[in-house]
């Protein structure tokens, strides 16, 4: 099997944070979102090459990330955009990476922001097992957050039906961005894509694929996180850190008080200060300060502030009084 992860988005919700960073590189726990999926991938015997499929502005970040990473699996293939707006959408550019790099064989197709609680390994022994198109999906537990992606109908395990980003949800579950394609499916991407179908969300090929061809939908529970808004990220670092907090031996923490799901990165200084579920980046400077459920990103300095739901670019400086 091969295996493509996407990692092409521009993350424009989770700006400035993710201005000058992909989102796959947040960090979350002693671990990226990213890093995690790869050390899945690195691990299935059965998956004998990595394509990772970002865009031309984040190339250099992906080369140099894989260069110092312990895998050996991941390769790069970079789809040519640098805007948001230039992006062939996720089925646009999965038909070209195909092309591109002559993939013939059941693949495996997972986003690079999906921080997930099951075994990529599972989802793959429920692919082979079926021997037809499979997606995984989850019970997101909210209509109204089902309306943001792809509903899922069952029938034991075959998916009846599929409605991508429906106004009006029948139930709340909803299939992530986890596939696996057989090779027979594959070519069907030109044949959607030459029809004038949405190259957008996968989903709407799956869903135009559901009423072609067996597809089957693995379930799965504990936790998803879609990692596309600062409240998701901060909830999914919260998952992982499960109350704790996570404080790096070369950050300075002095009488402050900490709260939970709390991460201050190397080289933070938290100083005079109270601090709950936030995550304070390398090298920033926090004094005097009450922060809730924020983001202060690398070497920004923030003083004599209260913030709560905050996102602060990095080398930014938030002096209050001075």
């Amino acid at each position: 099997m091969k295996a493509v992860v996407l990692a092409g988005g521009y993350a424009t919700r989770l700006w400035p944070i993710t201005k000058h960073r992909p989102k796959m590189f947040l960090p979350v726990g002693d671990s990226t979102v990213i890093d995690q999926i790869f050390a899945e991938l690195e691990a299935d015997d059965r998956i004998d090459e990595v394509y990772v499929s970002t865009n031309e502005r984040f190339a250099e970040d992906f080369r140099d990330h894989l260069a110092d990473s312990e895998f050996d699996k991941p390769r790069l293939t970079v789809e040519d955009t640098t805007e948001e707006d230039e992006k062939f959408g996720v089925v646009g550019a999965l038909a070209q990476l195909f092309d591109r790099e002559n993939i013939t064989e059941d693949t495996l197709v997972i986003a690079g922001d999906n921080l997930i609680s099951f075994g990529v390994s599972d989802f793959v022994d429920f692919f082979q097992a079926k021997e037809s198109p499979t997606l995984a999906a989850y019970d997101v537990g909210s209509r109204e957050r089902a309306k943001s992606y792809g509903l899922v109908e069952l029938d034991g395990d075959e998916v009846v039906d599929f409605q991508e980003k429906p106004d009006d949800p029948k139930s709340t579950l909803v299939s992530i961005a986890c596939y696996a394609f057989t090779a027979e499916t594959l070519p069907l991407l030109d044949e959607y894509l030459e029809n004038g179908n949405n190259p957008d969300e996968p989903g709407w090929f799956v869903q135009w694929l559901q009423q072609r061809d067996s597809v089957y939908g693995y379930t799965f529970d504990e936790a998803w996180f879609d990692i596309g808004t600062p409240e998701s990220y901060l909830e999914a670092v919260g998952w992982k850190l499960d109350g704790e907090n996570q404080i790096a031996d070369s950050a300075t923490v002095e009488n402050t008080t900490v709260g939970e799901n709390v991460h201050v990165m190397p080289g933070a200084e938290v100083v005079n200060s109270s601090v709950n579920n936030s995550i304070v980046f390398p090298s920033a400077t926090i004094r005097d300060c009450d922060i809730r459920d924020s983001i202060i990103d690398e070497k920004t300095r923030v003083e004599n502030m209260d913030l709560a739901g905050a996102l602060i670019g990095a080398h930014t400086q938030i002096l209050n009084g001075e």
